[in-house]
């Protein structure tokens, strides 16, 4: 029989039977001076119905979340698909502002949540992996660039265009709400990308979108003629513009993997008018920007990554990268929200 004892057991399985057998007549503290251990061992064993060591465990789990609250972020995890990064901003964010993410980490598995993998197998009902190759490595500077259509909104007249550009080094992103997407918007967009990106662009990826391109036309496909209003604002600056292959949007993908946070992000509540939304969809580029932190940047948020590449390349770099203040927490009594922090009421 295999017998496991604690480390520091002071009897064995057949002590503990002499003591249980032992006569009433006889005290604990005989008992411990014949066997050479204490009292409170004698009381431990004398009045039990077994000799085996019980285990240490606690019988009550201590968590950080409530069962309620881990009910909560189990649904939002199945049901906006987030990362365990971005599930531990809105963890802190609106539950409790002490989670770790080792701790989310133990909780997600504990409950055997299904990781973002496994959800996306079984949405393609099956368990093939992804074909497709991750992007190789690049320094800032390389920048996707799309088109999202927004839904109208109840004060709007015409729905509006949500123009998105992520560097693909740091996944840092730039973006705004548009009327049309028309090539001269395209432009002004690109124009608006060079102003505040903190980086020199150097190459941007497109699809071939009338808005960036007029490599198609009615009688097919054509060498792009350099004479698009997006290419003219690109050659302007020297940047060099590629667009993707036909039928292959994956090469654009990581823009389109953005814009699919920014449907669930509109998945998650009803918007009153434009500008509400307007204002969710800047609030939540710059949470991206700043404070989630990414797999593909070891963890980091796309600013932090940013400045670790402007300390070893600063010559890629037009601007000093700044970090912003964290994210919000709940204000208390006499305190108000201003500019993504809080000040005191006077």
């Amino acid at each position: 029989m295999d017998i496991k004892l604690h480390k520091q057991a002071t009897t064995t399985p057949k002590i503990r039977a002499e003591i249980q057998a032992a006569p009433s007549s006889i005290t604990d503290s005989e008992l411990a001076r014949q066997y050479g251990v204490a009292t409170a061992t004698i009381r431990r064993w004398r009045y039990r119905d077994d000799v085996h060591d019980r285990p240490h465990t606690r019988h009550n789990l201590l968590a950080t979340l409530t069962p309620e609250q881990e009910e909560v972020l189990i649904a939002a995890r199945e049901f906006l698909r987030l990362g365990l990064d971005d599930l531990l901003v809105v963890a802190r964010e609106f539950l409790n502002p002490r989670l770790s993410r080792s701790g989310l980490h133990r909780m997600l598995k504990r409950r055997e949540v299904p990781t973002l993998a496994e959800l996306a197998r079984q949405d393609a009902g099956g368990d093939e992996k992804p074909r497709h190759k991750p992007f190789k490595d690049y320094e800032p500077g390389y920048v996707h660039i799309d088109i999202k259509h927004l839904p109208q909104m109840p004060d709007e007249q015409q729905k509006r265009y949500l123009y998105v550009a992520i560097d693909r080094a740091t996944r840092w992103v730039y973006l705004e709400v548009r009327r049309s997407q028309s090539a001269r918007d395209a432009r002004a967009f690109m124009k608006r990308v060079e102003e505040k990106a903190p980086f020199k662009v150097q190459t941007v990826l497109t699809d071939n979108g009338k808005s960036f391109t007029d490599r198609f036309t009615r009688a097919g496909e054509r060498t792009p003629s350099g004479r698009h209003p997006f290419d003219q604002e690109c050659q302007a600056h020297g940047i060099e513009h590629r667009l993707i292959k036909p039928g292959r949007p994956q090469a654009n993908g990581m823009v389109e993997r953005f814009n699919g946070r920014i449907s669930d992000v509109l998945a998650t509540r009803r918007y009153t008018s434009g500008e509400d939304l307007e204002q969710t969809l800047n609030r939540y580029s710059w949470l991206y920007n700043h404070h989630i932190p990414q797999k593909a940047l070891h963890h980091q948020s796309p600013i932090a990554a940013m400045k670790e590449w402007q300390a070893k390349r600063p010559e890629l770099f037009t601007k000093r990268v700044v970090n912003h203040t964290g994210p919000d927490t709940y204000p208390q009594p006499g305190r108000r929200l201003t500019g993504g922090s809080f000040h005191d009421i006077y």
